[in-house]
């Protein structure tokens, strides 16, 4: 089993590595172009559209590896790849309608939400039960719960990464990190379908990544980003068999990057009084720029955040499987701390909005002022 997923892995990046350059010269000859203006970092114009070819590849993959798996699929296991390829292939085409078009946030967000019912009412895919990170035991949820909170759910992580899509390689490395993480995971739980699915998404990834690192020459566009959030809001929730053992925190901390940066967008655009879908230049990806590091830096280091989170997710579902509670406390806390001193630091929510900081640097002066009294 592992040689065929190592091999598909490998068939997947070579299928993106052979067709990125063909969407390339396509989102070129239809118009698929990004034009720079105020709000983007780059300075010519760009092709887009360049999820295609991660979808592609890994659609490709997929169907190569599938005849020749000696595993029977459970049928909710069957269910969760069709609800992936049905859902993912509408967003896919949202995507690549909006690279060409520049459809409204309106249309866009009308779509997510038509994908996620396909997932939901088409293939009854929905989050059936939570795990308390300090119970023992989890709890059924009703539909009237589980339904909308699904559909909240895959529609919030699939506009999570698309915000983070600022940068060259950004949003695909991001997504890629989170996608080994829980690759990582499901090895570890036995779930072999979840496994699979990881390692070629992850390889049609890495393939286009050789098109995308900085400096790009061809861009994702909504394409992949809504795509690769999509596929993460289901992979990142729904793919366990043992759901039971991981705590609500395990997914929140995979995308804890795209998570923490929509959720620190939202606090700053109400504290500026401004729309919450309003564009601005206070991303993090923004924000490290502008404390002067250069464009492969910011990336690497969001790269090196992005593994972090990872790192937290696999240690807090590690101790969720022998009940070590006092874990998932520790990694809240941790997770807590440095997305504030993080936050205050690189300016996410304000450049003057450091209460952290500020109370640090106050201890520091009084701490200061006494050992100089003593002496």
């Amino acid at each position: 089993m592992l040689i065929i997923y190592i091999a598909g892995f490998i068939v997947c990046m070579g299928l993106a590595l052979g067709l990125t350059p063909l969407v390339k010269k396509f989102a070129i000859k239809i118009g698929a172009t990004d034009v720079p203006n105020a709000r983007k970092v780059h300075t010519k114009i760009m092709p887009r559209l360049g999820g295609l070819a991660i979808f592609l590849a890994f659609v490709l993959g997929l169907l190569a590896v599938l005849p020749i798996i000696p595993y029977e699929f459970t049928p909710r296991e069957v269910n969760f790849i069709k609800a992936l390829l049905c859902g993912g292939g509408l967003i896919v085409l949202i995507g690549a309608l909006d690279d060409r078009f520049e459809l409204s946030a309106k249309v866009k967000l009308l779509g997510q939400i038509i994908a996620a019912c396909i997932v939901v009412f088409g293939f009854g895919i929905t989050v059936d039960f939570v795990n308390i990170p300090f119970n023992n035991t989890y709890s059924s949820l009703e539909s009237w719960i589980a339904i909308p909170l699904t559909i909240f759910w895959i529609v919030g992580v699939t506009n999570a990464v698309n915000l983070i899509d600022g940068l060259d390689g950004l949003a695909a490395g991001v997504s890629g990190i989170a996608i080994a993480t829980i690759a990582a995971m499901a090895f570890v739980m036995g779930n072999t379908m979840v496994a699979m699915l990881c390692l070629l998404l992850l390889g049609s990834i890495i393939g286009f990544l050789f098109f995308n690192f900085h400096p790009a020459k061809i861009f994702m566009g909504d394409t992949g980003s809504l795509f690769l959030g999509f596929c993460l809001a289901l992979l990142a929730l729904l793919g366990f068999k043992q759901i039971a053992v991981v705590s609500f925190i395990t997914p929140l901390l995979i995308i804890g990057v795209p998570l923490s940066d929509t959720f620190f967008a939202i606090v700053r655009r109400k504290l500026q009084k401004k729309p919450i879908f309003a564009p601005d230049k206070g991303h993090l990806h923004h924000c490290l720029r502008e404390l002067g590091f250069s464009h492969r830096q910011t990336v690497l280091i969001i790269y090196g955040i992005a593994a972090f989170f990872g790192i937290l997710a696999v240690i807090q579902s590690s101790a969720a499987l022998y009940e070590a509670n006092w874990v998932t406390f520790v990694v809240i806390c941790i997770m807590l701390f440095f997305l504030q001193i993080g936050a205050e630091i690189t300016g996410l929510i304000g450049k003057t909005k450091r209460p952290v900081l500020n109370a640090i640097a106050r201890l520091r002066m009084k701490a200061s002022q006494e050992r100089g009294s003593k002496l």
